[in-house]
C-alpha cells in the first residue's frame, strides 16, 4: 500500500458536555496539527499516490473553514462534543468529498483510503481512517 501525507493545522475554541471532560467542559482553545494520509495499492499513471500540491491546497481549505471559530457557535456542530476523534472524522469525510468531486485531480479517483490524524500535543493524538 502506498501513501502520501500532507500537514496543516487548525486553531479552534469549543467546550464539552459530560463529566468525563472535567475542566474541558468550559470554553477553551485548541490548536491541532492535522495530518492527512492518502492511500492506494498501486501508483497512478504518473507514478504518484495523489497530487501533493492539490492535497495540500484542499486540506488547507478545509482547515481554514474550521479555524478561528468557536465550534459551539457553528450550526453544524450544535449540541455535539467536537472531540479530537470527531474532528478527525469531519476532516476525513470532507477530504473524501474532495476526492470524489475531482478536486484532488483525476488520479485521485484511484485512492482507496484516507486517514486523518489530529495531534493535540506532542504526547496525544487521535485518528480516523475511512475507505473510499
Amino acid at each position: 500500500m502506498f501513501s502520501v501525507t500532507v500537514r496543516d493545522h487548525i486553531m479552534i475554541a469549543h467546550s464539552f458536555s459530560g463529566e468525563v471532560f472535567g475542566p474541558a467542559q468550559k470554553l477553551h482553545g485548541a490548536t491541532f496539527v492535522v495530518d492527512a494520509t492518502f492511500k492506494r495499492p498501486e501508483l497512478d499513471a504518473d507514478n504518484i499516490v495523489v497530487d501533493i500540491g492539490r492535497a495540500s491546497e484542499q486540506l488547507h481549505t478545509i482547515c481554514g473553514s474550521l479555524s478561528f471559530r468557536n465550534l459551539d457557535d457553528e450550526g453544524e456542530f450544535a449540541g455535539v462534543n467536537t472531540s479530537t476523534e470527531f474532528l478527525a472524522k469531519v476532516i476525513a469525510d470532507r477530504l473524501a468529498g474532495k476526492a470524489e468531486s475531482g478536486d484532488l485531480g483525476v488520479g485521485a479517483r484511484g485512492l482507496t483510503g484516507i486517514a486523518v490524524t489530529l495531534h493535540e500535543s506532542h504526547i496525544a493524538w487521535a485518528s480516523y481512517e475511512r475507505h473510499l
